[in-house]
């Protein structure tokens, strides 16, 4: 792999479906003073961006690694080209020295160059000519990302509560403040909003809330992770639900839970292990799963998953970062490691656009992929988890450059 340093690092496995949604279900992230190392969620000094520009190409990535299949990347970018043309979008720059404008001739700059290039040297040389290139501070300052994967699970559901069917996915309660933007604020009539534990227990029974309710408690802690989910109704017929807020309740790692009270090797960690685990220790689950306070609501949704800028996300080509800190709508460039369908692993070098937001992404030093939907996708997903480094293109910020994209 040609970044600087690369290690597959099994500390968390499957994770978000930012907001979509947000958190890792597994994750294992160091927080301040944890003796795990490195601190990956390592918050930024105040105000300060996560990317700096690189005026050396000699420290470039060879970009052209990520020429190939193109499709799915242009179809990437029309949708954040869709999601521009919207006024709302001009909120959030300038970033750095990234305008509004400037983003959207980068878009389309970068889709008529993969559109003409015939090889990887002339993607490559393309890009080094006419883009300027910013890297991730990473958590140490030095570009190091660790890169997690989300997806959208499909589970068995019922519309009604049955004997099979009892864990409910709730809608939005009107009770739960966000401001514009979706930040929860917190509950109405209330100091807080309730826990994990409190809803787990009936706070919302009686409200009519319920849109579906699946066979596992698990599995509708997975959908709460991701954000969205298909659900396959007694029926056969599929219905799709996506996030629509969240509690401002602390989150918690599954996977960090387990860790920390020694019941999964940190090195075994993935999901099938956790399943595993629940299944032999059952009586065990909701004392885990109490222990993330965070709690999800949802709502119907069709043509989806949605990301953040509510647009559709496209497997591995959507990136969820932390939009403090991270530029809506950047084409991305991500170089680290990730599983195959086959159980081993291998080099991942694609372009992609920074199309969504994680809950439980944040700081320079996280990154998590869209990797699909279906029992495929969540595998992969489950066994995500490597540094890397990432890297965004804009069109050079120059008068010539920006006139001649025009």
């Amino acid at each position: 792999m040609s970044m600087q340093r690369s290690a597959v690092l099994l500390l968390s496995l499957f994770s978000v479906f930012p907001l979509l949604a947000g958190c890792d279900l597994l994750s294992v992230v160091p927080t301040e003073g944890s003796p795990l190392q490195p601190d990956y969620g390592r918050p930024l000094p105040p105000g300060e961006m996560a990317l700096e520009k690189i005026t050396d190409p000699s420290m470039y990535p060879d970009f052209g690694l990520g020429f190939g299949e193109r499709d799915s990347m242009l179809l990437a970018i029309d949708g954040t080209l869709d999601y521009f043309a919207k006024p709302s979008s001009l909120q959030w720059f300038p970033y750095l020295d990234i305008s509004h404008e400037r983003s959207i001739m980068s878009l389309e700059a970068f889709r008529d160059l993969l559109q003409t290039a015939t090889s990887a040297e002339e993607l490559n040389q393309g890009i080094v000519e006419n883009f300027d290139v910013y890297r991730s501070k990473g958590w140490d300052r030095s570009g190091t990302v660790l890169f997690t994967g989300y997806c959208q699970p499909i589970y068995d559901a019922s519309e009604v509560r049955t004997e099979r069917f009892r864990f409910p996915l709730y809608g939005l309660p009107e009770e739960l403040l966000k401001d514009e933007f979706g930040t929860p604020l917190g509950w109405r009539g209330r100091t807080a909003s309730p826990t994990r534990k409190e809803f787990s227990d009936g706070f919302l029974e009686g409200r009519g809330l319920e849109l579906y309710w699946l066979e596992g408690e698990l599995e509708a802690y997975i959908v709460h992770v991701q954000g969205s989910a298909k659900l396959r109704l007694p029926d056969g017929s599929m219905r799709e639900v996506g996030y629509a807020g969240k509690t401002e309740r602390p989150y918690v790692g599954l996977g960090a839970s387990l860790v920390e009270a020694g019941k999964i090797d940190r090195g075994a960690l993935n999901l099938f292990a956790v399943k595993q685990y629940f299944e032999r220790h059952p009586d065990e689950l909701r004392e885990f799963l109490d222990r993330n306070e965070s709690y999800v609501f949802f709502t119907e949704s069709e043509g989806g998953p949605y990301g953040s800028m509510n647009i559709p996300v496209t497997p591995y080509r959507t990136l969820a970062t932390d939009k403090k800190v991270f530029p809506r709508g950047g084409i991305t460039f991500a170089e680290t490691t990730v599983p195959t369908t086959s159980g081993g692993y291998q080099p991942f070098h694609q372009f992609g656009v920074d199309q969504d937001t994680g809950g439980a992404i944040r700081s320079a030093g996280r990154a998590d992929i869209f990797l699909g939907t279906g029992p495929q996708a969540e595998r992969i997903a489950g066994g995500t988890n490597a540094e890397g480094m990432l890297w965004y293109i804009y069109l050079k910020d120059d008068a010539d450059q920006l006139s001649a994209a025009r």
